[in-house]
């Protein structure tokens, strides 16, 4: 039986270090929603956050164009951060494979690990059960690094 995920510090730091562009999964127009904090905490840090809901396409979100798929985004993106439940999970990260993302990141209570491991087996790194907004003041990060 493979080994279960494991977070790394360093893939941590690596991931919010030189990710500029992050597809928001998930995404929520209400206020009370955590995608909705996370997406408006990430933008505060400087990051740009392209919103993804298929319920949502169109709309904008902190004056963001919502898509509803990651293959709809024009741009590179670096991260996918994904605010879907776990057995949604698999399928997002097999589309950030496919569009050629960085990075996958699995919001918490995210987890499957079959996922992570494809995402790894393919070149991206992976954050698993953990936030974003959380981690980046841990590893005191305070400004993506440009590409």
């Amino acid at each position: 039986m493979p080994k279960a995920f494991r977070n790394q510090k360093n893939v941590l730091k690596k991931i919010l270090t030189n990710s500029r562009t992050i597809a928001l999964v998930g995404a929520s127009n209400k206020a009370e929603r955590p995608s909705n904090e996370v997406m408006e905490i990430l933008m505060d840090y400087g990051y740009t956050v392209i919103p993804v809901n298929p319920r949502l396409t169109n709309e904008t979100i902190f004056g963001q164009k919502v898509y509803s798929n990651l293959s709809e985004i024009p741009v590179q993106v670096d991260m996918v951060d994904v605010f879907r439940n776990s057995d949604a999970a698999g399928g997002v990260v097999d589309e950030a494979i496919s569009i050629g993302a960085k990075a996958v990141w699995l919001q918490i209570g995210v987890i499957d690990e079959e996922a992570a491991r494809r995402a790894k087996d393919s070149g991206l790194d992976v954050a698993m059960n953990v936030c974003p907004a959380e981690e980046i003041p841990k590893l005191q990060i305070t400004v993506p690094s440009h590409q």
